[in-house]
Parts: structure tokens; C-alpha cells; sequence
């Protein structure tokens, strides 16, 4: 247990809510800083492996926790009501549904969002949601990002962290919580913004996935992404303006590494889209959440009042939701990147 770098007024307790693979990398990242965690979990047959075994049957089983640290519990009430701060990390498809379970109150929580995707049933970010669904204000609410996979994080890899919040000390908090010999972390006020780039470059990373699986290579990858985070750039200064260095780690950074890396669900998903599998059958072959798969189809509808010219998020949206042939769409789109 490495010694805090900061001095506590009141220590508190921290509860991660989610049994993924980012939820299960958050966890060992906390318990190598705290000596109790709180870990929320709908599957009590998780808890239970978990309880015998140390580790997570289904997500990162290679990631061994010491039990006695881990305070499980398949009850979201009651997680929520042993922490102070909760970090999200259950997919955005399923957050509303798990957040109508809830019989206790988020007043006075700390509530930092692992959750890269938008809420379907409002159309928000996390943070937005939160703070218009339970009057949360902004000063309570902070985003994690990456560019950070949950694999490297199993392995140990050098890895990055972008820790967003309006409230600098809670940043800062969240930040030595998470920080270790192998996680590095930033802080960030651009609450807004950052979250938004965590959703917009899963989007991205579809579109590199359905690009390889068309067989373009590498040459057109780099023109791809070079469009795509100055899309980015163009969609976030049209839903917050603020200054910001679009270069940063939290936007360029987190969408090359979505956007290139093996371990990206969003590539592999559009990789076979390309490929000819339809949307269904290329969510029942992938065990985990594509989140760009949603995130198109809102993404997509803000900007049509927002009016930023996204390309490459049209196109995406078309192939998913509107079932155009891929190649017919990406062929038209190659005349729209520079």
C-alpha cells in the first residue's frame, strides 16, 4: 500500500458501480491506494467467483484482488449509501435502468463517470444527465478518461488518466486515488468537453473498424483520423466553447489509441460491420458493450441542431441505424476527407 500524497480532512469512502472490464480495472487501481473499496455488481455469480476465487470470472480474470479490501455487494442502494464518492462505470445503455433501482438519495455524493457513451433515454452525457435528472450539481460531478485501456491496465502498462472537474480539490482526490507506478494522471476543469471526446472517439473508432474490415489501410486510417479530431474538434466547440487544446491526451490521445489499439470493442465491432455482419450479429459475437454504437445514433441528432459537419459520424450513423452498405458509404466519404 503505497502512502497518500495528500492530506485527508476527512478520508472518504469510494464505491465503484459496474462488473466490466473498466469497472474491474478502476477497482484494482483503488486498492492498490485504499484499504476498502466498495464494489457494486449485478451478477451475484461474480460475487460469489469473485469471494472464492479473487478475481473477476468474466472481465480481466487475470487481475487478482485481495478479498478482505473489496466490500461486494449486488445491492446499488447499498453501495451507494456506504460512499462518498461513486465512480459509474456501467454501460450507458443499461445506466437508466440500474439508476431506477435506486431508493436512496444522491444528494451530497461525489459522482465521477467511468462511462464513456450517452444516456439513450435523455440524449445526455453522464455527467449532463446526473446533473438534470437528480439536480447534481456540477461541482459534485467529474469525468475519467483515458486514452487508457482496461487491458494495459491488467498488464500493468504504462497508462495515462484525464480526471476532469469543475472542483480542482476533488479532482485532485480522484487523482492520487488512482495514480500508481504504472497510472499517470491529469487534471482537467473541460468537464464538458472531455466527456464528450470519450464519447465521439468510440464513433471514430467504428469508422476506422468498418474501414478495416472494407480493406482500406493504413494510408487512409491516418486521413481518417486526422479528419476525425478536427470533426471532434468542430462538435465540442459547438455544444460547450471553451478553450481547450484539442491536442491534449484526454481528445487526440484517447481517440488514436480507441481508434488503432487491438484491445478496442468499438474497432472490433465495426471491423465486422466491414466485413458483412449485420448490427445484431455483430453485438451477440462481441461479449462486451460497442458504446459507439449508441453514441452514433444521438451524436448524429444533436448535430443536426448544432450544425458542426461531421462526415464521418453521418456516415456511421447511415451504416448503422439507416442500414446503407457500408462500402457504397465509405466510397462517398473518401471524397469528403482531405
Amino acid at each position: 500500500m503505497k502512502p497518500q500524497s495528500f492530506l485527508w480532512k476527512k478520508k472518504p469512502k469510494f464505491a465503484v458501480l459496474g462488473g466490466g472490464s473498466w469497472a474491474t480495472a478502476i477497482v484494482k487501481m483503488l486498492t492498490e491506494n485504499l484499504n476498502e473499496v466498495g464494489w457494486y455488481m449485478r451478477s451475484t455469480y461474480a460475487i460469489e467467483h469473485l469471494k472464492r476465487q479473487q478475481h473477476n470470472p468474466n472481465y480481466l480474470s487475470s487481475v487478482e484482488f485481495k478479498i478482505e479490501q473489496l466490500k461486494l455487494t449486488n445491492d446499488i442502494n447499498e453501495a451507494i449509501t456506504s460512499a462518498d464518492y461513486l465512480i459509474f462505470a456501467i454501460p450507458s445503455a443499461f445506466l437508466h435502468s440500474e439508476l431506477e433501482k435506486l431508493t436512496v438519495s444522491l444528494k451530497d455524493k461525489v459522482i465521477f463517470s467511468a462511462i464513456k457513451g450517452i444516456v439513450p433515454e435523455t440524449g445526455l452525457i453522464v455527467g449532463e444527465h446526473f446533473h438534470d435528472t437528480y439536480n447534481i450539481p456540477f461541482n459534485n460531478i467529474g469525468v475519467i478518461t483515458g486514452p487508457c485501456h482496461a487491458e494495459e491496465v491488467a498488464l500493468e502498462r504504462l497508462s495515462y488518466l484525464t480526471i476532469a472537474s469543475n472542483d480542482e480539490e476533488k479532482a485532485k482526490v480522484m487523482a492520487d486515488c488512482l495514480s500508481g507506478d504504472y497510472i499517470k494522471c491529469k487534471i482537467s476543469d473541460d468537464i464538458i468537453g472531455t466527456e464528450y471526446a470519450a464519447v465521439l472517439k468510440n464513433i471514430y473508432s467504428v469508422a476506422a473498424g468498418i474501414a478495416h474490415g472494407l480493406g482500406y489501410g493504413d494510408n487512409f486510417q491516418s486521413v481518417l483520423m486526422s479528419n476525425a479530431i478536427r470533426e471532434m474538434k468542430r462538435f465540442i466547440k459547438k455544444v460547450h466553447k471553451m478553450k481547450r487544446n484539442i491536442n491534449d491526451s484526454a481528445y487526440l490521445g484517447d481517440l488514436l489509441v480507441t481508434g488503432y489499439s487491438i484491445f478496442s470493442r468499438n474497432r472490433m465491432f465495426g471491423n465486422m460491420i466491414g466485413k458483412g455482419y449485420t448490427v445484431k450479429s455483430a453485438q451477440m459475437e462481441m461479449s462486451m458493450i460497442a458504446e459507439g454504437y449508441y453514441a452514433a445514433k444521438t451524436a448524429y441528432e444533436l448535430d443536426a441542431t448544432k450544425e458542426a459537419r461531421t462526415p464521418i459520424i453521418d456516415a456511421v450513423h447511415d451504416v448503422l441505424y439507416e442500414n446503407k452498405d457500408p462500402k457504397k458509404v465509405f466510397n462517398r466519404l473518401t471524397d469528403k476527407l482531405d
